[in-house]
């Protein structure tokens, strides 16, 4: 990215605009190329880049391309050094984004260093599982003490550790006269063995912190694009002397640039004068040695912060009290950025050295760069992976191999446990819950699959294929309940018409009590082993607390029209032939849905509900359809348990896109309302 003095994204730059340099050694750039973050071209555009054949040949089947694709934005927030005022600034600032700053069709994953959000910490659209997450956050107090007097700190110990002349001599002095009698040499092996002691306390937490960081980092390879990283911290310090955080560092900047993860770290305890811990004792310092130290102390717990910014191309977020306006700025500045690729050199590629990236803009130095600093040829093993080498395993006691029965059933499992959503074999999943007089909500699963990513072989004069279809109900702390496994046999005349036959559908439904749950499907082709996974969320409200709700919306499409709304008594749940499971529809349609009203309540004068309901179709945050609030007839109906609303809503004015269809009820004899909604395709 490239700003100029105002902070304001500079375009037109071409490739000669730039400089390039490995290691002070100057490169050519053999491609560049400006993109959009988020961009339905950005994939093809990195891929590129890359050398990739995807851009060279777009026929080769990689499932459809989803329109106004959006930004995947990862919050990381180290609550291992967060205080109770850092925690709520942040619950604040990420809460906001969730409502404010977050696009339609952007994502978002909430992650902690110590774990505790545990299943919600997800990369999803869905703000009720992000609001789920935040919640979970709660304040881990960091202490790293020992109990000898005069107290030190971790930062005092730091400076031991890298022999800092006046706190050492500080601390030597104060143990001397705590233990009359010690030699100064004593006493200085007493202040080291104290100061290793409480470096040891604080690098497990701060190990903890990094490796979390570097493991989100290395997941996020598997999603295409650009990725955004706000790394939130109160702060904390790193002993480069004594540990291998230079190496850590060194390994997180690298998994970036791997990865296209670019860091924006942010100091949660905003402006702050001084670390001094109110509660603690004073202590006696005649000579203004501990003042001196503290002069250097909060810039110091936020040199790794800033590193880990800076080498990724990203941005340090310090010293404010309103970090809501950095955070904005951070989403816009990376909405656009310039790629630039070189070919390596044939000897680096099997090396594992650290490489030192330069980039400027040839003969305008007031321009600022933003770039990432540097990466490893090759990733260098972590020191746990190291560890865990043995020799060669002993195979006299090896168990007998799986069945391929039992092989094809794990390969799928695996495939709907990985990070993110596998997709070998492209999957529509449509989650939708109803609420049944007998047994109260049912959760309705449909999948659906296109046959051209299941082979078809000759048997019997057809042309047969088997996929195997799984699925999993898990809930929000990520217990696995209810779920499916089976195989499907398709048959067909011939190849042509196995392709251009209906595509793979299968539905599963279950009745589940009130909550939020994910479930994850997949589905494999029994040939090949090529499989793929697709994860969704719904939340079922508890209709026993009296609230007003809707059940999920049923969307459809039909060529011509029929009806412009409908109320009726008789309104069934339709299968899912009826209606969509893609939700891609064509732009010359008619979008029908189907809702029902649960929980209306009824008006004094002649105990009839009376709720109303408006429809909007939404593009980029902006309604471009919305109509008027229209009263939902309710004669003919032997109850008001349910009260069933269809309508349609002509597409021919609406461009390609992604769209959002939101169907909003009030009730007015309660004065409540109520909303749902679901997105959808125009090709």
């Amino acid at each position: 990215m490239v700003f100029d003095r105002q902070g304001k994204f500079v375009n037109g730059l071409k490739r000669e605009d730039f400089e390039l340099r490995i290691d002070g050694k100057p490169k050519p750039i053999e491609f560049f190329e400006k993109i959009t973050a988020g961009s339905v071209s950005e994939e093809s555009q990195l891929a590129a880049a890359r050398g990739s054949s995807n851009r060279a040949n777009p026929s080769n089947p990689a499932g459809p391309v989803p329109l106004d694709r959006g930004r995947p934005v990862f919050f990381y927030i180290d609550d291992l050094h967060l205080d109770l005022t850092g925690l709520t600034t942040t619950r604040k600032l990420v809460a906001r984004f969730i409502d404010k700053e977050m696009g339609q069709n952007d994502e978002a994953a909430i992650a902690s260093a110590s774990g505790q959000i545990g299943f919600l910490q997800q990369l999803t659209d869905n703000k009720t599982v992000l609001h789920a997450a935040l919640e979970r956050l709660k304040l881990r107090p960091y202490s790293v003490r020992d109990f000898t007097h005069p107290a030190m700190t971790e930062y005092q110990a730091l400076l031991v550790a890298n022999y800092d002349r006046d706190i050492t001599g500080y601390f030597i002095d104060a143990t001397m006269r705590e233990n009359p009698g010690i030699t100064r040499d004593t006493a200085e092996a007493m202040v080291n063995s104290r100061a290793g002691s409480l470096l040891q306390q604080a690098g497990y937490v701060t190990g903890n912190t990094l490796s979390g960081l570097e493991g989100l980092i290395r997941s996020a390879n598997k999603l295409p694009g650009r990725k955004l990283v706000f790394f939130i911290s109160g702060g904390f310090f790193l002993d480069y002397r004594n540990s291998d955080s230079l190496q850590r560092l060194q390994r997180i900047t690298s998994a970036a640039a791997r990865s296209g993860v670019v860091i924006y770290s942010m100091d949660a305890r905003g402006l702050v004068a001084s670390l001094t811990d109110a509660s603690s004792d004073s202590q006696f310092d005649p000579g203004g040695r501990l003042q001196r130290a503290a002069g250097s102390e909060i810039s110091a717990s936020q040199d790794s912060l800033n590193a880990l910014a800076h080498d990724t191309g990203g941005k340090a977020i310090f010293n404010t009290n309103s970090m809501e306006p950095g955070l904005g700025r951070a989403l816009k500045e990376t909405s656009t950025y310039y790629l630039l690729a070189w070919k390596p050199e044939h000897e680096t590629q099997k090396a594992s050295r650290f490489r030192r990236l330069e980039v400027k803009v040839v003969g305008k130095p007031e321009l600022t760069v933003q770039v990432r600093r540097g990466f490893f040829d090759v990733e260098p093993e972590p020191p746990l992976a190291k560890a865990k080498k043995t020799k060669e395993p002993d195979t006299r006691n090896k168990p007998a191999e799986k069945s391929p029965e039992k092989s094809s059933e794990s390969e799928l499992r695996k495939a709907m446990l990985t990070p993110y959503p596998k997709r070998d074999i492209p999957i529509s999943l449509n989650l939708s819950y109803f609420n049944t007089v007998a047994k109260g909500p049912m959760l309705w699963v449909a999948m659906q699959m296109p046959n051209e990513f299941f082979t078809f072989v000759p048997a019997e004069g057809r042309q047969t294929a088997v996929a195997s279809v799984a699925g999993t109900v898990f809930n929000d702390r990520g217990m696995a309940g209810a779920g499916f496994d089976n195989k499907i046999a398709m048959d067909a005349p011939s190849i042509e018409a196995a392709r251009q036959g209906q595509e793979l559908t299968y539905g599963y439904s279950v009745y589940l009590q009130p909550g939020l749950y994910q479930v994850r499907v997949g589905a494999r082709d029994e040939k090949t082993g090529r499989s793929g996974s697709a994860y969704g969320w719904i939340e079922i409200p508890n209709l026993g607390s009296g609230e007003l709700a809707l059940s999920s919306l049923l969307v459809g499409v039909r060529p011509q029209p029929t009806i412009s709304n409908a109320s009726a008594a008789t309104v069934n749940i339709p299968d899912t032939a009826e209606f969509s499971i893609t939700h891609n529809f064509p732009t010359n349609g008619y979008l029908r849905f189907l809702v029902f009203v649960y929980n209306a309540s009824l008006a004094p004068a002649d105990s009839k509900p009376d709720v109303a309901l408006q429809v909007q179709i939404v593009r980029d945050d902006q309604p471009v359809v919305t109509t008027v609030l229209k009263k939902v007839s309710t004669d003919g109906l032997p109850d008001f348990v349910r009260i069933a609303y269809a309508a349609e809503v002509p597409l021919a004015k609406l461009p390609s896109g992604r769209y959002l269809l939101k169907v909003s009820v009030v009730d007015r004899v309660s004065k409540r309302s109520a909303s749902q909604q679901t997105r959808f395709d125009i090709d």
